[in-house]
């Protein structure tokens, strides 16, 4: 039994205050006003927004249900680092903070800060008539169905840091030990690093906000600030943010290019950890392996240069951290559930990623953490309640524009609001933004058993769904007559889920596409040759891939010093 603390690990809470004010007409929901983002910018976002804080809350009241006094917050803890956003999130940590003796360990995402001196946000919200409106912090884009306040304004390093200093970006004199890849001092302007645009004219001075932190007597904390603004080739104004390449889709391929002294640093912590005795544990917004463990193999053939594509982490990164001694690394930022592992000789590295508080499926995790292994529990979030103010805010929207409202209003629960969330993605994203028109065209308002027809003969399609042998099972005719749309977001549900998305999708469900699997899809090596059959095979075929990774998952992981298994709930 370990006598180290256990942590909890929260990434990606995109936490909006929705209750903050923006400056514009709010509007209104049984007496009280509301920030609310609209339905269609939500529909067409990965992340949910207006459910964002009760999601927080839901996190933090149940590890003070647990007992666990630490949290590391693991990137994008706010929508958009918007100062009012910010500001708001500080407030509740340190409530939290005082009324049970929380400590914070926190990490700039993608989304909290951006570069030198900041960045402009223009988000659209609801209006006081539940029409929608634009609340900018661009005082030159304002108009007249638009409002601007500096409230909207995303940071910049090292300021965008000052909300949450007390968690863990500076020294607190309770730490056991705090460092930094520069030395002991805190002092922003210590804790500099150069970067140039690819030409070398344009070079900059920039704060790295990595630290290691030893809260209790043996438990090193190491927190690696992954974000990496490449300056770009050109003339610019002096630290804009038309000067850097943002940090979203760069992570640790662009790392270990741009602050190489960052695996440098790993290697002397990994070595002093061992020779100490110290439980390390490293954690960065961004992964260090693909967290899909290449199940998403047909994309880059389906969908060409995705978002997750460009994410995805090369086998340099693996090769450099193992090299440098790490060996368990958290991360987050796809807002996935997985766990992947590499090894290089003796040495091994796994990474498990941390799904989101505001994607499907919602959850965090919590550490358990020994000198000789430890565990890793998934604690889910799909219970908690919808909020229904907003659910309300969501039908005035729809009514106002005249449109019809959508499925995921009357969820009767959070997991269930996601899901129906991931289905309106499929609509609103992903069919404009990744699939291939052409296939877009066939599919769109087919049932799976139409959809079906166009990648094989009736023949086989009638075998598959029990036509071919007496009466067809109820089941087989349901699932027959299921709208494509439904199979399509259930294929990005497990993509995404894995073990999680298990208990979300009826067995019969799962079942067909293992068949649709066997019997219709090909390899994405065969390519898909520009016909909607073609496309379909493969995006099929990837079922396969899916639910195997899923049904390999475990909402309990143990980890041992040098290697890892997975042990069932």
């Amino acid at each position: 039994m370990s006598d180290l603390p256990r942590i909890a690990v929260i990434a990606d809470a995109h936490f909006h205050d929705l209750e903050g004010d923006f400056e514009f007409p709010r509007i209104e929901i049984d007496g009280e006003k509301l920030a609310v983002r609209s339905w269609v910018d939500t529909r067409e976002s990965t992340r949910v927004f207006n459910e964002s804080a009760r999601a927080l809350d839901e996190a933090l009241a149940e590890v003070s249900r647990r007992g666990i006094r630490h949290v590391v917050l693991l990137g994008d803890y706010t929508d958009d680092g918007q100062r009012q956003t910010t500001e708001r999130l500080r407030i509740i940590l340190e409530r939290h903070e005082d009324a049970y003796g929380t400590r914070f360990y926190a990490l700039p995402g993608n989304h909290d800060i951006f570069g030198l001196k900041g960045r402009n946000h223009t988000k659209q919200f609801l209006d006081e008539t539940g029409a929608r409106i634009f609340v900018t912090s661009d005082a030159t884009r304002a108009g007249p169905d638009s409002y601007a306040t500096p409230r909207m304004y995303c940071e910049g390093y090292p300021k965008g840091l000052a909300p949450l200093a007390a968690c863990g970006y500076f020294r607190r004199p309770d730490y056991v030990h705090w460092e930094t890849p520069f030395g002991a001092s805190d002092l922003a302007e210590d804790r500099l690093y150069e970067v140039w645009s690819p030409d070398g004219r344009n070079r900059y001075r920039l704060m790295d906000a990595s630290y290691l932190v030893e809260p209790e007597p043996g438990l090193w904390l190491m927190m690696i600030d992954a974000n990496v603004f490449e300056p770009r080739d050109g003339l610019f104004e002096e630290g804009e943010e038309a000067a850097f390449v943002d940090s979203t889709g760069a992570g640790w391929n662009a790392l270990l290019r741009l602050k190489p002294f960052i695996v440098d640093w790993i290697a002397d912590v990994s070595a002093r950890a061992e020779k100490l005795g110290k439980t390390l544990l490293v954690f960065s917004h961004y992964p260090v392996l693909d967290p899909f463990d290449g199940a998403t193999g047909a994309e880059g053939v389906l969908f060409g240069d995705t978002n997750i594509a460009r994410r995805t982490p090369k086998e340099a990164v693996a090769d450099a951290l193992i090299g440098a001694g790490m060996t368990v690394h958290f991360s987050g930022h796809l807002h996935v559930e997985g766990v992947t592992r590499r090894s290089r000789g003796e040495r091994s590295l796994i990474n498990i990623a941390v799904p989101s508080l505001v994607a499907f499926p919602p959850a965090f995790k919590i550490i358990g953490p020994s000198a000789s292994g430890s565990s890793v529990e998934t604690v889910e979030l799909s219970a908690m309640a919808v909020d229904q103010r907003v659910q309300q805010a969501y039908r005035r929207e729809t009514m106002h524009a005249g449109e019809g409202p959508d499925l995921a209003f009357s969820a009767s629960d959070y997991g269930s609001f996601l899901k129906a969330h991931k289905r309106a993605l499929v609509q609103h994203r992903y069919f404009p933004k990744e699939w291939p028109g052409i296939v877009v065209d066939k599919v769109l308002g087919l049932t799976v058993g139409a959809a079906c027809n166009l990648v094989a003969d009736a023949g086989v399609i009638a075998g598959i769904f029990g036509e071919g042998s007496g009466e067809p099972s109820p089941d087989a005719v349901r699932l027959a007559h299921l709208d494509m749309i439904e199979l399509i977001a259930d294929w990005y549900c497990l993509r995404q889920a894995g073990v999680l998305a298990l208990d979300k999708i009826p067995v019969q469900r799962r079942a067909l596409y293992r068949v649709l699997a066997k019997h219709l899809g090909r390899p994405p090596e065969s390519g898909w040759g520009g016909s909607a059959s073609g496309f379909l095979a493969i995006f099929l075929g990837a079922f396969d891939a899916f639910l195997d990774r899923a049904e390999a998952g475990s909402l309990q992981v143990e980890i041992g010093s040098t290697s890892a298994k997975e042990e069932a709930a």
